[in-house]
């Protein structure tokens, strides 16, 4: 063997190094998109069951109990009623 045949075995090596590296990246960058893709949807399916919910419930048009009064109205307690 002389030393070019080496030469090659070494650029051939780096170069299925290279290759598959890429290769991985790739699979990667697909896999977190298709992961985002999946949790997105998730969330609005969600989002939709918790109108659903609501609109079950008949409160569509209520604040919710997190939301501040309206100036000038107090807030009511369980005393009011």
């Amino acid at each position: 063997m002389d030393g070019q045949d080496g030469d090659n075995s070494k650029q051939s090596s780096a170069d299925m190094t290279a290759f598959v590296q890429n290769l991985l990246q790739q699979m990667l960058r697909f896999l977190n998109y298709a992961i985002l893709d999946e949790m997105g949807n998730r969330i609005d399916e969600l989002e939709q069951s918790i109108n659903d919910l609501r609109t079950e419930m008949g409160q569509e048009g209520t604040p919710s109990p997190s939301a501040p009064p309206k100036t000038g109205e107090e807030p009511k307690s369980a005393e009011d009623n």
